[in-house]
């Protein structure tokens, strides 16, 4: 594992828990943090023994969204006499951000969110692109864009009325509300509310390891097959699950699966590569 100087990285088993760690800047996502971010994800997805991961927040908050000093320093980072070069500047900046957020969707094992105080701004962006969302009482959310007189540009915009319905979607970036945990799970923001940090992280922990202990062949195929489906028609979800299963399903993991159905006990599966 490699190290962090805003983030930790701790393994349960075969469980990665990825810890954002400036509790006393509330989390907020500074340069380093979001690459870092995309670095841990990228490092769960290549480690053959890591099957599952939880993504939380040290300290009171899961995250206050993008550090202001990062963006006060953005405008000296675009410095350049061409303005065409200074908006390509800015237009890669914004390209390396989503791909900061979208390595959550792009592991391909499936990464869990364990909220806790404030996840707004930039931090709503990250746990859209988790697969599972668990909450604590206190959470609270918020697309803050336009309250400072911008558009969410790393992934909110695209992935919240997916989630939540158009209309949720449109409310939330618009008026820039704070939407408290209890309404966030009716609205389907968040999968179930716990009683406080420490329980959210107790269910997340507890969840990604019963994923963790299904075949890897099965779990990460599913998630691949979502988001594909998600982002196509049913025909062609069904092609491409076709095609998947026509590559993928003659695998020890179902004979493993049928034996351990037959015998009562539990299946061992190896890690998939």
């Amino acid at each position: 594992m490699s190290s962090y100087t805003t983030l930790q990285l701790t393994l349960h088993g075969a469980v990665a828990h990825v810890a954002l760690n400036r509790p006393d800047k509330a989390n907020s996502l500074n340069e380093a943090m979001w690459q870092e971010l995309q670095q841990a994800m990228e490092w769960c997805d290549a480690e053959p023994g890591v099957r599952a991961v939880v993504l939380s927040g040290n300290g009171k908050h899961f995250c206050a969204g993008i550090d202001l000093t990062m963006l006060m320093n953005m405008q000296k980072a675009i410095e350049e006499d061409c303005e065409a070069r200074k908006r390509d500047k800015l237009r890669r900046i914004i390209l390396g951000l989503q791909a900061n957020v979208n390595s959550l969707e792009l592991c391909r094992k499936p990464v869990i969110a364990a909220i806790h105080g404030a996840c707004v701004g930039g931090a709503l962006d990250i746990v859209l692109a988790a697969d599972i969302r668990l909450a604590a009482e206190n959470a609270l959310f918020s697309v803050r864009e336009v309250d400072v007189g911008m558009v969410a540009d790393v992934g909110t915009l695209q992935r919240l009325g997916r989630v939540v319905g158009e209309g949720n979607a449109r409310e939330m970036a618009l008026t820039a509300r704070d939407v408290k945990a209890a309404e966030a799970e009716r609205m389907h923001l968040v999968n179930r509310v716990l009683p406080d940090a420490d329980a959210v992280l107790t269910e997340a922990l507890a969840l990604a390891a019963a994923i963790a202990a299904k075949s890897p062949l099965a779990v990460q195929g599913t998630k691949e097959v979502l988001n594909y489906s998600r982002d196509h028609s049913v025909a062609d979800g069904l092609q491409h699950v076709a095609n998947w299963n026509a590559a993928m399903l003659m695998s020890e993991d179902i004979q493993l699966a049928v034996m351990a159905a037959v015998t009562g006990e539990k299946a061992q599966y190896r890690d998939r590569t």
